[in-house]
């Protein structure tokens, strides 16, 4: 059984990734401390990494 409390990390991830500010997100969790948002409850795989790598490349490409 997945303890309700995963629900945290999976909303604060999912938050972080949609492109809320971070002391935005850090405000709804309700940390004091902006490293417990984004050090704990914030998780981030391969994908999300190759997929803001694609992000920034096609903005670099609409500049050039």
């Amino acid at each position: 059984m997945t303890h309700p409390h995963v629900c945290r990390h999976t909303y604060c991830s999912n938050m972080a990734k949609s492109g809320m500010n971070p002391k935005t997100l850090q405000y709804l969790m309700g940390h004091a401390d902006i490293g417990v948002t984004l050090n704990t409850y914030t998780h981030v795989g391969l994908d999300d990494v190759k997929n803001e790598i694609d992000r920034v490349t096609a903005l670099s490409c609409v500049e050039a």
